[in-house]
């Protein structure tokens, strides 16, 4: 096994994460950003205000984007399983 390949399979790796991480980070971005400005506007600054509606929100997401989610993990822990005879021989 060379850098080369070390390299890509880390690369593959972050890629996958950034992928699968992607929708429920930008979710709860999301309602955090609307949350702080409902926030400002109404001076209302209550912790569970902002807290509640982003795990609401993280629920939601993982229940309709949660088999893809784990669809593409199994996938590339498959793929990586299935290189090792390759990398290691």
């Amino acid at each position: 096994m060379d850098s080369q390949q070390v390299f890509t399979y880390g690369q593959q790796g972050l890629y996958i994460l950034l992928m699968v991480a992607a929708p429920v980070l930008l979710t709860v971005l999301a309602v955090g950003l609307i949350v702080s400005i409902f926030q400002a506007a109404t001076q209302i600054h209550e912790a569970t205000l902002s807290f509640v509606p982003k795990i609401v929100a993280a629920v939601a997401v993982l229940a309709i984007a949660g088999p893809w989610m784990l669809s593409t993990l199994v996938e590339y822990l498959q793929r990586m399983l299935q290189a090792i005879p390759t990398v290691v021989g």
